[in-house]
């Protein structure tokens, strides 16, 4: 009798945890290497597990691929790995348990960081190595990216008859990470060929159950949960679990009553979890009916309408000026306010403030966003980087823009921390730039990172940087079209000193609907070409300028002066091809960025005078 067969007529116990275990022995290294070099220990573990009472184990391959044993130097061991793992579980399993093949989910949340074709590469080398061992099926388990579930599922659906199981994890109740619901997604998976669908990880079982409640029996598919054992704490830099075997009793009774056929544990359970839901099964049977519990819907309010038109709308009507003007990096706002007052007097559409620019501390761009848009009536563009938040705080920072009212807003790496005031300071990125732009698109849809509903649309702008300042222009453009199919409507690019170099974008990217704002940063003196040409990355200025502000020698005036000329022939090629420009203020002289916008503006004028 084969382990689909089983499921037909009886309640199959799961293991626990093999990460937990060896964890807690001292362990805190590459688990899968321990296939080699400690087979003894991994066979203990899944031998404790089957005395327990599992009825089906997995192997030690969770991580067994190349894309993860790679981090550890070990992505040439992906066959031995695998290999020894599988003869490792049938030697503890003996004839007392299935033994199935294990592999994990390899995106995080930064999803664009493996492509789809290296997931599969991964996956399908890790399945020819686990099937060649004749694993008696598999299990694909934590997979918060639905789409790479899907993926890896009709890869292995193509290369074997033999049972798959797979499994999701939840960041919230009864829904997927992108707003499926979970029973949608457990259909879509009985569709591409799954035989056992259910849930792992993140969830303890109240919750893993609650979102089971709304899940009916499927037609073909079974149900499985391996929940975690509980919340996790961090006690004394280390993740613990409380340890509740009496509760898994209650638990596994009420996963029997949701029509769960498979039941295990995940993060935290030990062979006495799995003894305990041994125990308060072992004499029932599964159920063939059951009362499935609905939902109540949750309205998303529709986005509010703007005052004004958002500026990838406005900059594709007419000519729009945007400055940047750097939030103070000491306390005290007035020199800032002042600023944003002189340039929206001159009559930019928006000001932008950076994100703590070139990793330094600097009053926080939302704080001076609030004060100028109350102080000024000065329209902001905030800056949001990947560097300083993680996913929490990057969602927190989202919900509070909106709530002041501030929708404009550019999605961009940020700088390293390594560069700025405090180079020991951490670099977060949980997300890249694309998952940002796709995380602020999906608040405009009203839902969280983890699929729950926000209770209203946002109504973000989302501005994309562009560094045209690359040795391939190409490939920069390509770059464009996927952030646009990730949603950013507009693009900002980097500061540009070559007429040339703005031709040459124009005709990079004419075929492009998104709307580009150019970038243009005055000179302030011949120290500060020399630096720009010599140590920012990707920026070289000709001898032609270089030449003219050396000219300047260590005048100020005469610096600043030679400086605004050199952007104003900048502006002139850029006013011919372009809608938008972008205006960058140094080292916040807004007198220079206010100077160029009245230049810009009385172009306009005259412009406007000669077509009348």
């Amino acid at each position: 009798m084969g382990l689909l067969e089983d499921l037909q007529s009886r309640i199959l116990i799961g293991d626990g945890a093999t990460g937990t275990l060896l964890y807690s022995h001292g362990i805190d290294s590459c688990f899968e290497e321990l296939n080699i070099t400690k087979k003894e220990e991994i066979q203990r573990i899944h031998r404790a597990y089957v005395e327990a009472g599992a009825d089906v184990i997995q192997t030690n391959t969770y991580a067994a691929n190349y894309q993860k044993l790679a981090r550890y130097g070990l992505e040439d061991a992906v066959k031995d790995i695998n290999i020894s793992a599988v003869r490792i579980a049938k030697q503890a399993a003996k004839k007392d348990a299935y033994v199935v093949g294990t592999l994990g989910g390899i995106r995080s949340f930064q999803k664009n960081a493996i492509s789809t074709e290296e997931v599969k590469r991964s996956i399908r080398e890790q399945l020819f190595w686990l099937l060649n061992e004749g694993v008696d099926g598999l299990l694909f388990e934590t997979y918060y990216d639905f789409e790479e579930l899907k993926t890896v599922l009709s890869l292995a659906r193509k290369e074997t008859s033999k049972p798959i199981i797979t499994h999701v994890s939840l960041h919230d109740i009864g829904v997927l990470q992108n707003g499926t619901s979970l029973y949608d997604a457990f259909q879509e998976l009985e569709s591409l060929g799954a035989d056992v669908v259910g849930l792992n990880c993140r969830l303890g079982p109240s919750h893993m159950i609650q979102s089971l409640e709304e899940v009916p029996l499927l037609d073909r598919a079974f149900l499985s949960a391996y929940p975690n054992a509980s919340l996790p704490a961090y006690v004394e830099g280390k993740v613990e679990y409380a340890t509740n075997q009496e509760y898994f009793v209650e638990s596994a009774k009420a996963f029997r009553n949701q029509g769960v056929r498979l039941v295990g544990g995940c993060c935290g359970t030990t062979p006495a979890h799995v003894q305990a839901m041994s125990q308060a099964l072992k004499h029932e049977k599964p159920i063939t009916q059951k009362k499935v519990k609905i939902r109540p819907v949750v309205e998303i309010k529709e986005q509010e309408q703007t005052k004004e038109p958002h500026l990838h709308d406005l900059v594709k009507e007419r000519r729009s000026i945007i400055v940047e003007l750097d939030p103070p990096k000491q306390l005290g706002p007035t020199k800032f306010l002042d600023g944003a007052k002189a340039l929206h007097k001159a009559g930019v559409d928006a000001v932008t403030l950076a994100d703590n620019s070139l990793a330094s501390p600097r009053v926080s761009n939302l704080a001076m966003a609030s004060l100028m848009q109350q102080q000024t009536d000065a329209r902001p563009l905030v800056h949001i980087t990947c560097r300083d938040r993680n996913l929490i705080g990057l969602q927190s920072h989202l919900m509070g823009l909106h709530t002041l009212g501030i929708n404009q807003v550019l999605a961009i790496t940020g700088d390293p921390s390594k560069i700025g005031d405090f180079p020991g300071a951490t670099s977060v990125y949980d997300v890249s730039s694309f998952d940002l732009i796709s995380l602020i698109a999906q608040f405009n849809e009203g839902l969280s990172y983890s699929g729950k509903p926000l209770g209203q649309k946002t109504n973000f702008s989302i501005a994309a940087a562009f560094n045209p300042n690359v040795r391939h222009l190409d490939r920069a453009v390509v770059r464009l079209e996927k952030k646009i199919s990730y949603g950013a409507h507009y693009f900002i690019t980097q500061p540009l000193y070559s007429t040339k170099q703005i031709e040459e974008v124009y005709e990079a990217t004419k075929h492009l609907e998104a709307p580009i704002y150019i970038g243009i940063m005055p000179l302030t003196s011949a120290r500060n070409a020399r630096f720009i040409h010599h140590e920012v990355p990707g920026i070289k200025l000709s001898e032609d300028i270089l030449a003219r502000m050396d000219a300047t020698g260590e005048d100020r005036i005469k610096g600043e002066v030679e400086g605004l000329a050199i952007a104003k022939d900048l502006i002139d090629t850029a006013y011919e091809l372009f809608n938008g420009i972008y205006l960058i203020t140094p080292f916040l002289r807004y007198e220079m960025t206010e100077i160029l916008t009245r230049y810009i503006n009385d172009k306009q004028l005259v412009t406007t005078e000669r077509k009348n």
